[in-house]
């Protein structure tokens, strides 16, 4: 029987489960993260609730765990291409459901949903006069039908709720409009105070970690699951304790701890771990610098950036324009709780690293990946084994290491004014000098929030980035995503023409190759005001610590020391800039799109399905399934992969090639082959996405020499074909295929169509030395069943080849978490290797939804079961 307590704050009674008491003395040693948990299984899990608390309490004793225990969120959080196939899914499982004599109508959400529109507008126009508005007017001309389509969920899909293009980032939005950090709830006639938690369909998702509100990243297929009501299943986790002292110095930013942070949490484990952050050095920093770290999380591999509740998140509830009652109440809830931060406390953690924040110098990460922190006097020295043609002669014009795309872009450096102001403050500096970027580089600003054009604005600092280049082109996730739109001119010619190798330069949390351009192999992620920097020197290839950047107008160096702010003018600018009550007016305007309201779409319980439409297809995979893909068989390698294939790599985002086999397929439909859109916008469509499976053009497949991205070896045949074709063929031969990979395979973004698509190349089983969490679970979401690697056994010790078949032995009475899976290897001149993998499974949950063959049919089948249920107790 859980421990119940009241909480009276603002005159107001409120039911809590009274987490001291229910704890005891053992409530301070736990992270504050398992403190929240422990809230949430006393309230949510019923008849499982006490075997979870002892789990949850029984883990102070190592620091580890292997029991599971249940967590219901208490609202989910989505982005439109995330969000969009997802919706897809419902729509397909709804008409499933009718075919099959069910209710569609029980596929609902019974949690709270917000679906942020963010991840579709591109940059095509920069640089000018009304950017913004003719951005927009093409991201509608774009995707209207997708607009349409999620309308229609609005229409008809309960407790979900759309905020239409131009509201900003979906994280930025959380922070500013949604979260609450404590909040409240009726259950049954009673009036609850609970802590705000969620999930959201976005890695990036912990962001919201920073003002102490307990969020990760899930895949759309988990978060359909959490949608209908199934709670996650999670082993109580390991938690990495990082504790941090001391104070930043000046002209040392939160993007400069971010990267530091990275790079060192990149060194050690921390799959399928949280991270909590402690120490007198937590409370030197703001909301805004927290943010800014966790919104880094699955960067540095972790599930989680926590930063618990204490008056900088109070602060910051105040200058985003809180309520005071609404403060006082959180206030309230999280100290009678015990979740309030004491910074001189020091709970029990699986393990623990120290950061002295005096120690963090000012930093960049690249050319290839987040975790590779760099000095920023390195950038020369960090391209310079990537060049195309080295030692060739410079030319006027751009040259290796010319700055292509410098983009102020991504919540994660855009959410906090006080990174966006000293952006500006370097604007005015150069503007002053007449200082402007080189006529190649593509200048961009899209913040977070639709609150920064006005304290911009009212400082007089957007004025000044425009004067540099640096206008607002939009309020969405732009080139950190990949809609970075065509290059300059001058880039492309020279790239052409002298192969360069040209590089961006952005404020964003990714950098792998072709991530921000599928041109570009090279990228820094830095602050805002050093990608204003780089932007002005046009080019990495210097020391930006000591050569000019530029010539003033009067014919003076300009050099780096000349155009940064200090602390002091970061902070008094952001003073006389930023007003509280910007922000509700600033989303109200967003919200209030005249043309997201004029947009038409169906009001019926199921979807109109049009066979000739090229962004909404009915999926093969989102119904009651053809039964489990576990078992004993011989499989054919599809695909042989090295190291670090992130989602990117294996589901491109960005812009659809005329002449590639997407690009053909759409063509054929009658699309315009000059503007076919984004990856990313035709993830309803799954005959557009399994045609560009694996095409980054740095994917190589080692299952035979020089083998293109997105092909592979029909292995009877001897043909090299692509990959969804060669799929096909032995789909209609009977033939299992499976795809074989090193470490951190499926890092990245979170996006479900990774594994999707991986699903509809039929493959049975994805064998890795190490797997990163979103994919791991979505790969388990298809009903594919991920296998840990001996580390002895990684692909390259394995070399297969075409010919080669692999034997696994998977029945679905022996799947256990982490069991032991036999595998052979046999050779095609007949000689046979062996070795046990391990099952990447982690909870009897996972194990439920291998076994009825993906969690899409799991849901149909348990809503169907509701569904009888409901009909024979009525009768």
């Amino acid at each position: 029987m859980a421990a119940i307590g009241k909480l009276n704050v603002n005159a107001t009674d409120y039911r809590i489960i009274d987490l001291p008491q229910e704890a005891g003395a053992a409530l301070q040693r736990l992270p504050y993260i398992h403190r929240i948990l422990l809230e949430n299984v006393m309230r949510t899990a019923g008849d499982e609730a006490e075997r979870a608390k002892a789990a949850i309490l029984g883990w102070l004793e190592t620091g580890t765990s292997e029991d599971e225990i249940p967590f219901l969120p208490h609202r989910v959080l989505m982005h439109d291409t995330t969000c969009g196939p997802a919706l897809v899914d419902i729509a397909a499982m709804r008409s499933a459901m009718a075919e099959a004599g069910g209710d569609p109508s029980l596929l609902n959400p019974v949690v709270p949903v917000d679906m942020s529109t963010d991840h579709s507008v591109a940059v095509d126009v920069f640089g000018g006069a009304g950017s913004l508005e003719k951005n927009m007017k093409r991201e509608f001309e774009r995707n209207a039908e997708r607009y349409r389509f999620m309308k229609w969920a609005t229409n008809t899909l309960t407790g979900f709720r759309v905020h239409p293009p131009g509201t900003g980032i979906m994280h930025t939005l959380n922070l500013e409009r949604l979260a609450s950090v404590a909040t409240s709830k009726v259950e049954d006639g009673i009036l609850w105070a609970v802590p705000d938690t969620l999930i959201g369909t976005d890695s990036h998702t912990p962001m919201v970690n920073g003002i102490g509100v307990l969020a990760w990243g899930v895949g759309g297929l988990e978060a359909e699951s959490v949608l209908f009501g199934m709670p996650v299943a999670l082993r109580v986790p390991d938690v990495i304790g990082v504790k941090l002292t001391g104070r930043m110095g000046d002209s040392v930013l939160a993007t400069d701890l971010a990267l530091t942070v990275t790079h060192l949490l990149r060194q050690i484990d921390l799959q399928d771990r949280y991270v909590e952050f402690f120490g007198p050095g937590v409370s030197t920093l703001t909301a805004g610098d927290r943010a800014v770290v966790a919104n880094m999380t699955p960067e540095f591999g972790g599930n989680s950036g926590y930063f618990p509740i204490d008056d900088s998140t109070l602060a910051y509830l105040r200058a985003t324009g809180r309520d005071p009652e609404h403060l006082a109440f959180v206030e309230a809830y999280a100290k009678r709780q015990g979740i309030w931060f004491d910074p001189s406390s020091e709970p029990r953690y699986t393990g623990v690293i120290e950061i002295d924040l005096s120690d963090v110098k000012a930093s960049l990460a690249g050319p290839q990946r987040p975790q590779d922190r760099i000095s920023i006097s390195e950038t020369a020295a960090s391209i310079a084994g990537m060049k195309k043609a080295p030692g060739s002669a410079a030319v006027d014009g751009p040259n290796d290491g010319a700055v292509a795309i410098a983009a102020i872009t991504s919540c994660t450096n855009t959410s906090d004014p006080r990174l966006v102001v000293a952006a500006g403050l370097v604007a005015r500096k150069a503007r002053a000098f007449g200082l402007r970027p080189p006529y190649w580089v593509k200048t961009s600003l899209a913040p977070g929030s639709p609150t920064a054009e006005r304290y911009l604005r009212r400082s007089g600092l957007l004025e000044d980035m425009e004067a540099v280049g640096f206008g607002i082109v939009g309020y969405g996730c732009t080139t950190c995503i990949g809609n970075s739109g065509p290059l300059t001119e001058p880039i492309a010619k020279a790239m052409t023409e002298r192969a360069i190798l040209p590089v961006a330069v952005l404020s964003g949390n990714r950098n792998f190759p072709g991530r921000v351009h599928p041109q570009l192999e090279a990228g820094f992620l830095a602050s805002p005001p050093m990608v204003i920097a780089f932007a002005l020197a046009g080019t990495v290839e210097l020391d930006i610590t000591r050569d000019a950047i530029g010539v003033s107008k009067t014919g003076e160096p300009v050099t780096l020391s000349m155009l940064w702010p200090s602390s002091e003018e970061i902070d008094a600018a952001v003073a006389a800039a930023t007003d509280a009550e910007d922000f509700k007016p600033a989303y109200d305007e967003a919200e209030a799109s005249r043309v997201w309201a004029e947009l038409d779409a169906p009001t019926t319980t199921l979807f109109p399905w049009d066979d000739r439409s090229t962004y909404i297809r009915r999926p093969p995979f989102a119904g009651f399934g053809n039964g489990t893909l576990l078992g004993d068989y011989e499989a054919r390698p599809l695909l042989v992969l090295g190291d670090d294939i992130t989602t990117d790599h294996i589901s491109p985002a960005g812009a659809i090639p005329a002449q590639s086999e997407a690009g053909r397929y759409l063509v054929e439909r009658g699309e315009n082959p000059t503007d076919l859109n984004v990856f990313a916008s035709r993830r309803g469509n799954w005959e557009t996405m399994v045609r560009g499976l694996f095409t980054n053009r740095t994917v190589r497949n080692n299952l035979g020499d020089a083998i293109p991205p997105g092909e592979t070896i029909h292995s009877p045949s001897g043909d090299l074909l692509p990959l969804y074709k060669v799929a096909n063929r032995y789909a209609k031969d009977g033939q299992s295929v499976v795809i074989v990979a090193g470490e951190r395979y499926g890092m990245g973004s979170s996006r479900d169509w990774a594994a999707k698509g991986v699903s509809l190349l039929g493959a049975r089983a994805v064998l890795a030395l190490s797997f990163e969490r979103i994919h791991r679970s979505n790969l388990i979401g298809m009903g594919i069943l991920p296998m840990r690697l001996p580390a002895k056994f990684g692909p390259e010790s394995l070399n297969l080849r075409a010919g080669d078949t692999v034997l696994i032995d998977a029945g679905i009475e022996r799947l256990s978490p982490r069991c032991p899976i036999p595998v052979i290897v046999r050779r095609a001149d007949g000689t046979t290797s062996s070795f046990v993998a391990t099952a990447a499974v982690e909870t009897g949950a996972e194990v439920e939804t291998l076994r009825a063959g993906g969690i899409l049919p799991l849901i149909l089948q348990k809503l169907m079961q509701k569904g009888k249920q409901a009909t024979t107790s009525v009768a």
